[in-house]
């Protein structure tokens, strides 16, 4: 008995291991056999579309419109009769006028992939992100699309050694990002009088599509030294408008703007109560600042106001404009080479609207704006007006704006001034 149990033992466990193996194998084989069951039933991957076509279901040839070249011209050259072409130019007309097609601009071909291939589109890019889809059989139907603009965080940083402009090109920059700024800090830095050794950090959005970048976004937070100051910038929202705030919540936007011209032009001749002139040679008093810039420029008021002048004067500022802004402020602009649509005598004009152009009207050696400002009815330089701030973030926001800024604060101060770093996570 005794040796029938030591026997049977070993006999046991040898069934056990083999039923063990065998449910074990059955097990993989049925999670092989529900494997490749699901493998069966994965949907195919999603195709791959431009302008919402697939491209594996087309020839596509691009191009970019000529000089002179119309849409008969680029549709003609794949096979599309007049015909065609008349049709879906006149039906066109509501969605885009085919007659806008300018040259430079993109355009795709989306033709049949068999052995005669026949145009089934026409895409006509209008801009970098707006697109026109020609369909080129039955209905010749035209629809408009949009481009995806993927938005980046970018950071940036530079130091001033000739001018803004240049600074955003040497340190990789996009150059307009230097006019976003002079709009940011209109009235509070003149951007004329900026400095080598003035210096910038800022948190910005880049936009791309098709991984091109195409410009700016929103600007989050800028610090701008100038003249050893620190100048900050923080965007808020508030009275159902983003706007720009400094660290302690005073608005950056003012009554007036620092300056009636864009920050390319440069000033020429300042204030002086004895200046030689420069046609009659002789001295007299020069009662504003000239802004050497070229013809056509665009002028824009520095504040709201009424239009109370709008006349010539053939011996001295010829094609000028006077601006009433208050009981205090009256601004003139004078040499135009002309006067922008609407603006006549009695005009209400809003701050930063153009409302004329540079020229050389009048007594003048070149294209050039002589601007001034008069105060209580006394001549003032220009570029020592205070104007006096608009509304700060409301009390009641304060607590949130604080915890905005401080937030965007510590990201600016991430980024060092000899070494590009990514900025951080940004508050909604």
């Amino acid at each position: 008995m005794i040796g029938y149990i030591r026997t049977a033992i070993p006999l046991f466990g040898l069934v056990l291991i083999l039923f063990f193996s065998f449910s074990c194998q059955q097990v993989k084989k049925n999670k092989n056999k529900d494997q490749a069951e699901t493998d069966t039933l994965m949907p195919p991957p999603p195709p791959v579309l431009k302008y919402g076509l697939p491209v594996d279901s087309f020839l596509i040839e691009d191009g970019t419109v000529r000089p002179n070249q119309h849409l008969s011209h680029i549709l003609s050259d794949y096979g599309v009769g007049m015909g065609i072409i008349d049709q879906i130019a006149r039906q066109s007309q509501e969605v885009f006028d085919v007659r806008k097609i300018r040259r430079g601009n993109r355009y795709s071909i989306f033709q049949t992939p068999d052995s005669i291939a026949r145009a089934r589109y026409f895409i006509y890019e209008n801009s970098a992100t707006d697109y026109f889809v020609f369909e080129l059989f039955d209905s010749l139907k035209v629809y408009r699309g949009e481009k995806e603009i993927e938005t980046r965080l970018r950071t940036g940083h530079g130091e001033i050694q000739s001018s803004l402009w240049n600074t955003m090109k040497d340190n990789g920059l996009d150059p307009m990002l230097a006019l976003r700024l002079s709009d940011i800090y209109a009235w509070s830095i003149d951007f004329y009088a900026i400095q080598k050794g003035d210096r910038f950090r800022v948190i910005y959005e880049e936009l791309f599509v098709d991984s091109i970048s195409i410009g700016i976004g929103n600007i989050y937070a800028v610090q701008f030294d100038h003249v050893g100051s620190e100048n900050y910038a923080f965007r808020f929202f508030q009275d159902d408008r983003f706007d720009y705030f400094d660290e302690e919540g005073q608005s950056l936007r003012k009554a007036f703007l620092k300056s009636p011209l864009e920050f390319s032009a440069r000033i020429s001749s300042r204030f002086s109560h004895s200046r030689l002139h420069p046609v009659l040679r002789i001295r007299r008093p020069h009662h504003g600042v000239d802004y050497a810039a070229p013809t056509g420029t665009p002028v824009r008021t520095i504040g709201d106001g009424t239009v109370i002048t709008r006349a010539y004067q053939a011996g001295g500022g010829g094609n000028y404009l006077r601006i009433k802004h208050n009981s205090v402020y009256t601004t003139t602009y004078m040499h135009l080479q002309g006067f922008a649509k609407g603006i006549v005598q009695g005009a209400r004009v809003q701050q930063g609207q153009v409302i004329g152009f540079v020229g050389a009207t009048g007594l003048a050696t070149g294209p050039h704006l002589d601007f001034r400002v008069h105060k209580n009815g006394t001549p003032v330089d220009p570029l020592k007006v205070e104007a006096p701030p608009v509304e700060p973030v409301h009390e009641s926001r304060m607590p949130e704006y604080l915890v905005q800024k401080d937030s965007l604060l510590n990201e600016l101060q991430k980024i060092r001034w000899d070494v590009e770093v990514l900025a951080g996570t940004i508050p909604d």
